[in-house]
């Protein structure tokens, strides 16, 4: 019989993080979700029945706290996800104050780098393991996101950086760069007036936005031992956004002409 594996997830109790918390308990895996205090009661994480635990990825102490009380309950972790991050207003910079550039790349990128390197320094010694980190696709490409898109560059350095660090000990680290996907999060901004749905449409090759559980999917197969030969890369999951943003000098896609 095969052992359960272990796996964390960070941002566990929304967005792309619930759906792979929910993901990888159908799959009959040990989940542990890991958020802010006020969400380790969510009503979705209680109906699938896993653990829950605080944690603040901005806080070593609480990130370390969390990592070994998983440690304490089950012995080792086979895998963490980082989820936890905040999306940004669009802002120019004389608008953007630098309260909100340190919140934004503080959770997007440190939180990450910090989750990686208490979880992923455990998963060395035990000589096995896998993280997977949420990039983006403004990853490698300029949007008026002055504090968000940076902060994602830096995941997918950090990705490719420890990916190398911890190869040698059996420990892969890769990325997904999901689209415009429909969080909450991003719903909130849509209804606010911050972004245009119609436009993250028309620019989708496949013409329309990315599902959570569609994230969900790509993340879980980079943890599972069908990718033990890939790490330290960037899966894009957007709908073929970043294969159609050179149509727009040619008059748009296909299926944005009348």
């Amino acid at each position: 019989m095969m052992r359960q594996k272990v796996f964390a997830v960070t941002g566990g109790a929304s967005g792309i993080g619930l759906a792979v918390v929910q993901r990888l308990h159908a799959d009959g895996h040990l989940v542990v979700s890991l958020d802010l205090p006020d969400k380790t009661h969510d009503p979705a994480l209680k109906a699938l029945g896993v653990q829950t635990l605080p944690i603040d990825v901005n806080d070593e102490a609480s990130v370390r706290e969390a990592h070994a009380t998983i440690i304490e309950t089950y012995g080792s972790v086979d895998g963490l996800v980082n989820s936890a991050g905040v999306i940004q207003k669009r802002q120019t910079p004389d608008k953007l104050s630098m309260a909100d550039w340190d919140f934004v790349v503080n959770t997007d990128m440190r939180g990450t780098y910090l989750c990686c390197a208490i979880f992923g320094s455990h998963m060395a010694e035990q000589k096995r393991g896998s993280i997977v980190n949420i990039a983006s696709i403004t990853s490698t490409c300029g949007v008026p996101l002055h504090a968000y898109a940076p902060a994602k560059a830096g995941v997918l350095s950090i990705t490719q950086c420890l990916a190398g660090q911890w190869g040698h000990a059996g420990v892969r680290v890769n990325a997904v760069a999901p689209g415009y996907t429909q969080t909450p999060a991003l719903q909130a901004a849509i209804d606010q007036g911050d972004r245009d749905q119609a436009l993250l449409i028309k620019q989708a090759a496949l013409g329309r936005m990315v599902q959570t559980n569609e994230v969900a999917n790509g993340i879980v197969f980079l943890l599972s031992d069908q990718a033990s030969a890939i790490t330290g890369v960037s899966l894009p999951i957007d709908c073929g956004w970043l294969a159609s943003v050179g149509w727009e000098t040619y008059g748009g896609l296909p299926h944005t002409k009348i």
